[in-house]
């Protein structure tokens, strides 16, 4: 079984409540949803956000469109992900984040079964990145999962759940999916208000003759009005992982007497 759980939560520090916010009349937590439910090699689709009441929201929509829903701990993300997880006996996991309405169901297929003919541990299209931030995949075993859950205590390896395992390429068989051509440079997922204007005007541009458009139909789209292509790329790549790495060091020189 193939389980992918979708990380979301209301209380980004950047941009509070951006799953919610409206594209097309809709939650941007729902349009990425309606996307994901295209993939072929996923077996369920799971929605982890927090227990804190904040969250509600987020648990009420699922509720609404009968979308399984898994309410853990805020801060440490990693065990959220696992008990979401263990509840239902999965053999391979796949991470999704909430900040990526335009995550390409084909991708995904692509990288799901680029993991499997693999063998891997664990495979991803972000760890070594060549395309766009927006469109992150990764997938591993469960058993993996399981290892990190018990062995992780770095702040980057609670938060953002599998550096532990990616860091590790000696312990666990990592896999790398790479594009034909860099597109790292581009930047599709939400962190800022310039992020959700973007996507919010590639929404308007192709969604309404195409709902299922995909990553060749933003590129033309950008090919064709250049002036959106550089709208956010001012932000770096992975800018709350890089916050979570330095708490580690903060942590690394003060450790617990």
């Amino acid at each position: 079984m193939i389980l992918a759980i979708l990380q979301a939560r209301l209380s980004s520090s950047r941009l509070p409540g951006k799953v919610l916010m409206p594209l097309l009349g809709e939650p941007m937590l729902l349009r990425q949803i309606e996307r994901l439910q295209k993939v072929r090699h996923i077996d369920r689709l799971l929605v982890a956000t927090s227990s804190e009441m904040a969250d509600d929201a987020i648990a009420s929509l699922c509720e609404q469109h009968a979308v399984d829903c898994f309410r853990g701990n805020l801060q440490d993300v990693l065990d959220r992900f696992y008990q979401a997880a263990a509840s239902y006996h999965p053999d391979h996991v796949v991470r999704l984040t909430a900040d990526c309405p335009l995550a390409d169901p084909g991708l995904i297929d692509q990288v799901i079964e680029y993991y499997l003919a693999g063998g891997y541990d664990y495979a991803s299209n972000a760890i070594q990145p060549t395309f766009p931030d927006g469109l992150d995949v990764e997938i591993c075993r469960f058993a993996c999962l399981e290892q990190a859950w018990r062995e992780a205590e770095l702040p980057s390896q609670r938060e953002h759940v599998t550096p532990f395992i990616h860091q590790q390429p000696e312990r666990f068989n990592l896999g790398h999916f790479f594009n034909r051509e860099d597109l790292s440079h581009l930047r599709w997922t939400v962190d800022e208000p310039r992020d959700f204007e973007l996507v919010s005007q590639i929404y308007a541009a192709l969604y309404p003759a195409h709902p299922d458009f995909s990553t060749p139909d933003i590129l033309q789209l950008l090919a064709e009005r250049p002036e959106l292509a550089n709208w956010n790329t001012q932000h770096q790549r992975n800018e709350g992982y890089l916050k979570s790495v330095a708490a580690d060091a903060q942590q690394s020189s003060n450790p617990a007497s």
